[in-house]
């Protein structure tokens, strides 16, 4: 399967790079590029990508309001690219329903990879902001945490999912845990982000850990 994808960032030459390094790749086709989030969202209307790779700081309408946006609509995946990795821009990427987030320090097959990976269903962070999340959990462990009301409407399977999501663990990775096929984990996923009013699978590990629910978890057989 050949992953469409839209580039959208504000600086001409930098764009261009990425759909140099995009289009080169196998498997990637480049579709359109933008240099505003309000173009990017018009183009991903027309052209349907599999994937925005979305800069954070731009002109009018900015990265996170566009990924707001398009995750709402259920357009596409966002992969968020940015040279900033500010915990402000990290937290609101996530909140917004990006499946990604990288530094625009990354080595091409680095990007090359999150990109498949995003547009197969799975969540891609750098490892800066995989560390900034930690710390942000740690603190946050010691804090009340209000339980969302849509836990309680998850299957047991679907809080098993859950629970490897909080884990980081791939769609292969929980289908091998569970003994279940990657589609049915997909199908899962699927459920879990639904009734919890979710836009990501990131955002459902953040859920996931806040809530304690992980590998201390007994799996439903």
């Amino acid at each position: 399967m050949t992953v469409r994808v839209l580039v959208a960032d504000d600086h001409g030459a930098i764009r261009a790079g990425l759909m140099l390094i995009l289009g080169n790749a196998e498997g990637i086709e480049v579709v359109g590029e933008a240099a505003d989030g309000a173009t990017a969202v018009r183009q991903a209307r027309a052209l349907r990508p599999d994937v925005v790779l979305m800069d954070v700081r731009m002109p009018g309408t900015d990265g996170i309001a566009a990924t707001r946006e398009l995750t709402a609509a259920g357009l596409c995946e966002v992969l968020v690219l940015t040279t900033f990795d500010l915990d402000e821009y990290v937290h609101a990427a996530l909140r917004a329903g990006a499946a990604g987030f990288l530094l625009k320090s990354v080595e091409a097959p680095r990007l090359i990879e999150a990109v498949k990976l995003v547009a197969a269903g799975e969540g891609v962070l750098a490892p800066q902001v995989t560390r900034k999340l930690i710390t942000a959990f740690a603190e946050n462990s010691r804090k009340p945490v209000t339980r969302p009301g849509g836990l309680d409407e998850l299957t047991d399977r679907e809080n098993d999912v859950l629970g490897c999501l909080g884990e980081g663990l791939s769609n292969a990775q929980i289908a091998t845990r569970l003994r279940i096929g990657e589609t049915t984990v997909k199908t899962h996923v699927s459920r879990v982000l639904t009734k919890l009013d979710l836009r990501s699978r990131v955002q459902a590990a953040i859920l996931a850990q806040e809530n304690g629910l992980g590998a201390d978890r007994p799996i439903c057989e």
